[in-house]
Parts: structure tokens; sequence; C-alpha cells
């Protein structure tokens, strides 16, 4: 029998929390295939089956927190049988478990379930059809799975309680037979991620979830940022028409020879490039007593992930072409709404730009990412008539913010870094003729 452990998932990493099990209890896994995703402060990881075998037990569920070394399930080592082994238990016979075995096995789902509702069928292990609805509409309401585990615990209470003689190894099947249904139910608040606390009248429930590892990571940078720093934000506004005219005559030539659709934030990235180099202070970060200049731009691009804000980082954009920085930044959506971002990816970075505007933002003052020292948050894009050359005309317009560290950072200087932004989204030709 072989343990699976937390590893070792990064140097300030002491804690993990179990994301979601891929392979249940019982499974022949393959070596190297994963076994069980992990969400740690920073990103999600994978364990992966160290051998051919089977998974044996899981001892922690779902968003259940675990420290490094940890075990966390056991693996017994195996070749892979000719026929798939028989690993659930034996079900007693159908007059003994037809009430709750009847709901185990839906043929499918209804067609309308409540988000609340969906999200403690997925905490019992259940699957919609088991519940009666009682919604407008045939939608299943939050009320109606909280009804439903507590008559099928009761019913299963009910099975076990009466067994006895040789009644009782009946039950024993049955027991095992609705843990999946009855465990959440049974389990207490420090074993059971998200439990109903209330119950009550309608609409009066109450639900308990843990923080998530990266939302609480994301809480206490936050935090840490506003005690630490002393923010202040600027703000300008940007005609995106030059970049729009640019972006829609050459988008498929771009796509044909490279593969991947030109976008805003490559133009937003190189702008940002040319406006550090310019005013340095911008891409600096403070160090005891320190300032600490970096000559390279690590950009971070906030993407909101599957469990919330990430930010991976773009290693020296001022030597990648839009290409590049467009593939890159592709590539970490995809492995961000799957979770599968490393800690390598959100380490370090020297400014951060956050897109608001692809939510419908239309002005915020976005949070520095500490120990940087500013963020550029852009935001959606509208039609608003401004003056130009002596004429009132209709224009694609885009605010723009600067959030910058007051201490290092003096207002001219991060005035005229977002005024450089705007000067070059305005004029792209200056991102090529270096002026």
């Amino acid at each position: 029998m072989t343990d699976i452990i937390v590893p070792s998932v990064g140097e300030s990493v002491s804690e993990v929390q179990i994301g979601q099990w891929l392979k249940k209890e019982g499974d022949w896994v393959a070596a190297g295939t994963d076994l069980v995703d992990l969400e740690t402060e920073k990103a999600s990881v994978q364990i992966s089956a160290p051998e051919d075998g089977v998974l044996v037990k899981i001892l922690k569920q779902r968003e259940e927190f675990a420290s490094v070394g940890d075990v966390i399930a056991t693996f017994q080592p195996a070749v892979k049988p000719a026929a798939a082994p028989a690993m659930a238990p034996t079900v007693a016979p159908a007059a003994e478990v037809a009430p709750i075995a009847a709901s185990s096995a839906p043929a499918s789902e209804p067609a309308r379930v409540m988000p609340a509702a969906q999200r403690m069928l997925g905490d019992n292990q259940l699957v919609a059809s088991q519940v009666a609805p009682t919604g407008p509409g045939g939608r299943v309401l939050k009320e109606d799975v909280a009804r439903f585990v507590s008559q099928t615990a009761a019913a299963a209470g009910s099975i076990v309680s009466g067994a006895s003689g040789t009644v009782a190894a009946v039950a024993a099947n049955v027991s095992k037979a609705v843990t999946s249904v009855v465990a959440p139910v049974a389990k207490t608040a420090t074993s059971v991620p998200s439990q109903v606390l209330q119950q009550g009248t309608a609409n009066r429930a109450e639900e308990v979830k843990p923080m998530s590892m990266i939302r609480r990571t994301i809480a206490s940078r936050l935090v840490q940022a506003q005690h630490n720093a002393a923010l202040l934000t600027t703000f300008n506004e940007v005609d995106m028409q030059p970049v729009m005219n640019l972006r829609n005559k050459y988008k498929d030539q771009f796509a044909e020879k490279h593969g991947v659709k030109l976008g805003f934030m490559s133009f937003f990235a190189k702008a940002a490039c040319e406006a550090l180099r310019r005013y340095p202070s911008v891409n600096a970060e403070i160090r005891g007593n320190d300032v600490v200049y970096r000559h390279y731009c690590d950009i971070g691009i906030a993407i909101g992930g599957g469990k919330g804000l990430v930010v991976p980082v773009l290693r020296n954009v001022e030597k990648m072409s839009f290409a590049e920085i467009e593939r890159t930044i592709g590539e970490y959506a995809a492995r961000a709404s799957a979770n599968k971002l490393l800690p390598s990816d959100l380490e370090g970075g020297t400014f951060t730009i956050s897109n608001g505007g692809i939510y419908g933002s239309l002005l915020s003052t976005p949070i520095v990412n500490p120990p940087q020292s500013g963020i550029l948050g852009l935001h959606s894009i509208q039609e608003r008539p401004i003056a130009l050359n002596g004429q009132v005309v209709i224009r694609p317009m885009m605010y723009l913010a600067l959030t910058y560290d007051h201490r290092i950072i003096d207002g001219r200087e991060a005035v005229t870094f977002l005024k450089t932004i705007k000067e070059v989204i305005e004029d792209p030709a200056r991102l090529f003729l270096e002026i």
C-alpha cells in the first residue's frame, strides 16, 4: 500500500486545499495519470499516480485543507485486470434498499436548476433529477435539495437502526450504498467544507463554505496593498479608433501567419513597456529602505480564472513580438480556466495590466499587486462625442486608470506615464519608430 501525500509545491507554501478528485475510490489508474487537483495560495497543481494501481481510499475530501506531507489518500499498486474489478460494495436485496436506490440512478437532469441549488447538489454528490422541484416553472430550488437530503438521511437512519441479526449485514451494505448521500449531511462543519446551517423558512437558509486558497491570497494581498502603500489613482481617456483601424486592416493576415488573433492587449502591453522605459520609477519596487529599479518589463496580465482572479506574468515583454504576447496570453487564459496554472507562472512581475472592460466596467480604481508600484486599468470601449480639430465627432473611447504607489512615484510621473500610453495607442506607429 502506498500513501498519497501532499508534496512540496513552493518554498512559501505550507498548506493546500483539495480542489477536485479526478478519480474515484476503487478506480484503476495508470502510472502518471492525475489523481487530484490541489489548490495552493498561488495556483493549482496535480498529483499523479506513482505507478499502475488502484485508488483505495480518499482521506481528504474536496475543499478540505491539508498541510505539506499530509496523507490524503491510499494507493495500491496493481496490474490492470483483464476485466474491470467490481469495487462497489454488495448491495442488499431490492426490497430492502428500494426507498434509496430508486433515487440514486436518475435518467436525466431537469432543465432548470437555480445556481444555489446546483451548488448544493454538487456538495452533496447529487443530481437534479433526484429532487422534486417546487419552484415556478418546475425550477429546482435550494430548499428542495435541502429537503431531499434531510429525507434521505432520515430514511438511511431508519434502515440502519432497524437492522438486527442477519439483517445487520444487509444494513451495513445499505449504509455503504447510501454513503454518498448521507455523508455530506452527517459530517461536521470541520470535515464538510459546505454545510447548511439554518433551513428555517423559505429563502432563509444559510450556507458556509471555506474561502479557497487563491481567494484567501487575493484578499490578503489586496489588504496588504491598502495598508502598506500610499495608493493614488490618476485617469485619462484614449481614442481607440487608430488601433481599431490597424487591427481591422491586418487581423486576417496576422491570424493566418501566426495562428492567433490580434487583440488589443498586445498594443497596451507594448505601450506600457515604452512608458515604463521612460518612467522607470513605475517599474520599481521598495525593498526596505531601498528602491529597486528593474530594466526589464515582466508584465502581469489579470485573468479571471475558475477560482478567482489570477495574474500570470509575461516575461521580458520588451523583447516579445505582438504574436508572442497574444499567444502567451491565450495559453495562460486556457490554463487559468482549467485551473492548470503553475506557481511559477504567477511569480514576479514588475507591472500589471487589468482589463475590467471585458466585463463591462466603465471606470474603476485598480489596486496594485504588491510589491509592484503600479497597475494599469483598462475599461470598456464606448462611442462618445468628443471635440476633434474644432468639430464634435463620435469616437470609440476608453477610460484608462493608473493606480500607483505615491511613496516612490510622484504625481507628475504618474500623469505623464499615463499620457504616454494614450499617445502610443492613439498613434501606434510610435511603437515601431520608437519616438
